[in-house]
């Protein structure tokens, strides 16, 4: 999340200088390119004395460096050529440098694919690695299981509903960073959405840096912040940690046909990743810890309408990265907005988004990304084409009208065939608790025949006849 710079000969050296962990206090600091870079967490119930003394203060050491090395992943905007340990090169195994790289390419292959660097692999790193293995430990269990992280979407909302209508207790995790604005405000709006909810604890976690994104930076978010959380599950023994990433972030926006990958503005939130990342933890770091996305089995055609019980709470919800809670002039609010307009009771759309929200000059090359008619989807986190497509159609035939609505007329459409591909609810991946599975795939496969059920009866079963006139005034 730093701001690219020019490569040049000098530039060799990412040094990981220190690290210290006291109190509730994480401290970092970094040098590259002739800059020195700092970060803090501040754990607002965290005691690293104390996790130290029921877990060692070596394998601490080793939580805190995985986090450091994470965070030093941005830091590679910089180019640098070698990535230096510093005093933390005991810890470097060929399976941590193969999960840092992994990360590096996959997570980092927008940035390098928008600054041209299709040669550029990252940092090398020490030739010198360490034969030990790392034992994980086992975490002392505490009363409640589930971790929920919470960033105050459409998608933390859902994932906490989710567990909550299976009576499962949760409690939530978020954190603040100055890239978003300020501290005081990402909280405030993010317990707005809790306060709709029923967590048992709320946790937070404020980050603080002397380095902000500017547009320009490479970012590995998803993943830095799951190893961020690892010390909030230590402290109060949760098992599972839960995330609300749905199916769509697996698609990517584009084959980059220079070298042939594919470039995925959400991989940290992808399958790929979600397995990748629950591996490495459960075999290197917490062997009874589970990392898993609970929407990993739904489409958003599916979240939307299972949002559409919740009308209180979805009225709290925030997603923009821009101006929060919402601009309503980028691509992500263009995305969730249509979603909302498609598929919320008309009066509950209407107090969120704005009427213009079609019509808005600002948002028509977000719409004709979204609906697959430009090179690639916007870099954001948005849905597939196909929900898009979907969604408008839903307007449509719900009668609301606009210069968006009208990008995109496709008479062979077929709304309803389209909803039963996205409203089926997937088998869960193999990090999935089964014991949690089911408890909630129930309920997933519920949402998924009230979402049918809708998309069939706002777009009328005889499509082929209502043409794309549809029908107007439901509900």
């Amino acid at each position: 999340m730093f701001k690219t710079e020019t490569y040049s000969p000098q530039v060799k050296r990412l040094v990981l200088e220190d690290c210290h962990a006291t109190g509730r206090n994480f401290f970092m600091s970094f040098s590259v390119a002739g800059h020195r870079l700092t970060k803090r967490y501040r754990y607002f119930d965290v005691d690293f004395e104390n996790l130290r003394a029921r877990y060692g203060n070596e394998f601490i050491e080793r939580v805190c460096f995985h986090i450091m090395a994470l965070e030093a992943i941005p830091l590679a905007s910089f180019q640098p050529t070698q990535l230096d340990l510093g005093p933390f090169a005991r810890f470097h195994s060929a399976r941590f440098e193969r999960l840092w790289r992994t990360i590096f390419i996959k997570a980092g292959a927008e940035w390098r694919y928008q600054n041209s660097l299709p040669n550029y692999q990252g940092p090398s790193f020490p030739l010198q690695r360490t034969e030990a293995s790392f034992a994980p430990v086992c975490l002392e269990v505490g009363p409640i299981e589930t971790l929920c992280f919470c960033g105050g979407g459409k998608d933390s909302l859902a994932a906490m509903k989710l567990f909550e209508s299976a009576g499962l207790s949760f409690s939530s995790y978020s954190y603040s960073h100055p890239a978003y604005g300020a501290t005081e405000k990402q909280f405030a709006l993010i317990d707005s959405l809790l306060d709709a909810n029923t967590p048992e604890r709320r946790h937070r976690v404020e980050i603080e840096t002397n380095s902000v994104a500017d547009g320009g930076g490479l970012c590995a978010e998803t993943p830095i912040s799951i190893f961020g959380a690892l010390p909030v599950a230590l402290q109060h023994g949760y098992r599972s940690l839960v995330l609300g990433n749905e199916r769509s972030a697996d698609e990517p926006n584009l084959k980059w046909l220079q070298t042939g990958e594919f470039v995925n503005h959400q991989w940290g939130k992808s399958l790929e990743a979600e397995l990748l990342i629950s591996a490495y933890v459960r075999e290197q770091l917490i062997s009874n810890l589970h990392c898993f996305s609970v929407l990993r089995p739904m489409h958003d055609p599916v979240i939307f309408s299972f949002l559409r019980r919740f009308p209180d709470a979805v009225k709290n919800t925030h997603s923009c990265n821009h101006k929060k809670p919402w601009c309503f002039e980028c691509a992500k609010c263009a995305y969730v907005g249509l979603g909302f307009t498609a598929y919320l009771p008309r009066d509950l759309a209407r107090q969120i988004v704005p009427s213009d929200l079609f019509d808005n000059p600002a948002n028509q090359l977000f719409f004709r990304q979204l609906l697959g008619l430009e090179a690639h989807k916007p870099f954001e986190c948005v849905g597939e084409a196909g929900e898009a497509r979907l969604a408008l159609e839903i307007c449509r035939a719900r009668g609301l009208c606009g210069h968006a609505v009208e990008l995109c007329v496709d008479p062979a459409l077929d709304p309803v065939e389209s909803a039963k591909s996205y409203c089926e609810i997937a088998p869960p991946a193999a990090c999935f608790p089964p014991d949690l599975w089911r408890s909630l795939s129930p309920l997933m496969l519920n949402a998924g025949h009230e979402a049918f059920n809708y998309i069939s009866s706002a777009c009328s079963l005889d499509h082929a006849l209502a043409g794309v006139a549809g029908i107007s005034g439901r509900t």
